[in-house]
């Protein structure tokens, strides 16, 4: 069982990634807190006066762990956790036992449907907690909205064309960054709906956006073939990442913030760093353009998704691929990393989604039923279900195991682009993108 306890542990920051402190340098625990999706535990500590956080992974974690041999671990491979708060530790990782052991088998029913806008919606967003959510549309404005109500809590205007990118600064959830076609990015807060800063600097549209995780900084990506960082504080550019052919087209940031990627139509993904802008590597092997490009939660492993049909694995610290997913009949659409990095989903245009072992690289089990593409997949935070959203004008949901389908949520009258749970897995948004007079939103709630 002591292996496997190895295997649970995995410390990185939360914050800026900094080696071991020196002895000189004291360090305080000031409190524990639980995360559980992916299972860990979080600590805030101070050093030098300055409050802050990091992280013990336990992705590994399962009902049957050893408790007291993986806090033995962790005390030795962490000088913040000292024998006197062991048993708080063992307190806080049965907790987390007890979470994984009761599996999400949430129905879903429509809740509300929201006529959000007079023109077509490109995108939705919910917070971390599922109390509100953002639409960006056609009609140049980004929305906020109660999702509890269905009431309108803001209306953010300003941009001159298209709202195509939108974002909360999760898991803060104070913040939202909008990118649109007419090349700028505005960041915008919650409470008030007032914007804070217009990002000004690229010469084309701009098509995707990602806050980092420690939520100082806003990637944006854009069809100039760029992409920018800008300081959220000040409002300035950081860096302008340069290198691409093509237009970028996906882009996202490690679960450390210290890396960046970017997908292109160029057919190549590449690698940076976030504090430099320098170029790390660049993934070259698909022949054809980037649908998708995430890390996996340990930033360990980089999936890639393909027009060329192929999903590709590569070793985050080397570049090199390390597995081709193959099985798909027509272009991959999307791609992702179950919470936990142990599963992957595909979904493709020919109507089909499919589920990888990370670990063994083969397919699992195929998601079959879909009358049209899928362009829209993701796991629930358990990694227990699977929802799709697809051009027959369904979103389903779908056991990860067997690849059965649990439910259809059907009452759209056109495809459905977007889709998302909230972080505790008991909510579901899907968006439609038809041009219409009413677009709408529709809420799904779990019971």
């Amino acid at each position: 069982m002591r292996a496997e306890a190895v295997r649970c542990l995995d410390v990185s920051m939360a914050t800026k990634s900094v080696g071991w402190s020196s002895p000189s340098e004291k360090m305080k625990l000031k409190s524990l807190l639980l995360r559980y999706y992916p299972p860990g535990i979080m600590l805030e500590y101070e050093k030098s006066g300055q409050l802050k956080t990091k992280s013990i992974d336990l992705l590994d974690l399962d009902p049957s762990t050893d408790v007291s041999a993986l806090v033995e671990e962790i005390q030795k491979a962490e000088p913040l956790i000292t024998a006197s708060r062991s048993d708080q530790v063992k307190l806080l990782i049965q907790r987390l036992q007890n979470k994984l052991g009761q599996h999400s088998n949430h129905k879903f029913y429509l809740f509300k449907v929201l006529r959000a806008h007079i023109l077509p919606l490109t995108n939705v967003a919910l917070n971390k907690s599922g109390s509100c959510f953002i639409t960006g549309s056609y009609d140049r404005t980004c929305k906020l909205w109660d999702t509890a109500s269905g009431e309108e809590l803001h209306t953010l205007e300003g941009h001159r064309n298209v709202v195509y990118a939108i974002a909360f600064n999760n898991p803060y959830g104070d913040k939202i960054a909008t990118g649109s076609f007419d090349k700028t990015c505005k960041l915008w807060s919650v409470e008030t709906g007032k914007c804070y800063h217009t990002f000004r600097g690229h010469t084309a549209e701009i098509v995707c956006l990602s806050f980092n995780p420690q939520s100082t900084l806003v990637a944006t990506g854009s069809m100039d073939t760029t992409a920018k960082l800008w300081d959220i504080q000040s409002g300035e550019e950081v860096f302008t990442l340069t290198g691409h052919s093509a237009e970028i087209i996906s882009l996202s940031f490690n679960t450390s913030g210290n890396r960046i990627i970017t997908g292109s139509f160029d057919h190549t993904v590449t690698v940076w760093e976030a504090d430099t802008g320098r170029k790390v590597y660049t993934l070259i092997g698909h022949c054809a353009e980037i649908s998708s490009a995430v890390f996996n939660w340990d930033c360990s492993l980089i999936l890639t998704g393909s027009m060329d049909k192929t999903c590709k694995l590569w070793d985050a610290v080397n570049g090199k691929c390390v597995a081709t997913l193959t099985g798909h009949d027509d272009e991959i659409l999307d791609s992702c990393f179950d919470y936990t990095g142990k599963l992957i989903a595909t979904a493709s245009a020919d109507g089909t989604a499919r589920i990888f072992s990370a670990a063994t690289r083969e397919c699992v089990t195929k998601l079959e039923g879909h009358e049209g593409e899928i362009s829209k997949i993701s796991f629930n935070p358990q990694g227990n279900r699977l929802l799709t959203g697809s051009s027959d004008k369904t979103a389903r949901i779908w056991d990860a195991q067997t690849g059965q389908c649990l439910q259809v949520l059907e009452g759209h009258t056109d495809e459905i682009f977007s889709c998302a749970f909230n972080y505790k897995g008991d909510i579901i948004i899907t968006g439609r993108g038809e041009i219409d007079l009413i677009n709408s939103a529709f809420l799904s709630i779990g019971c």
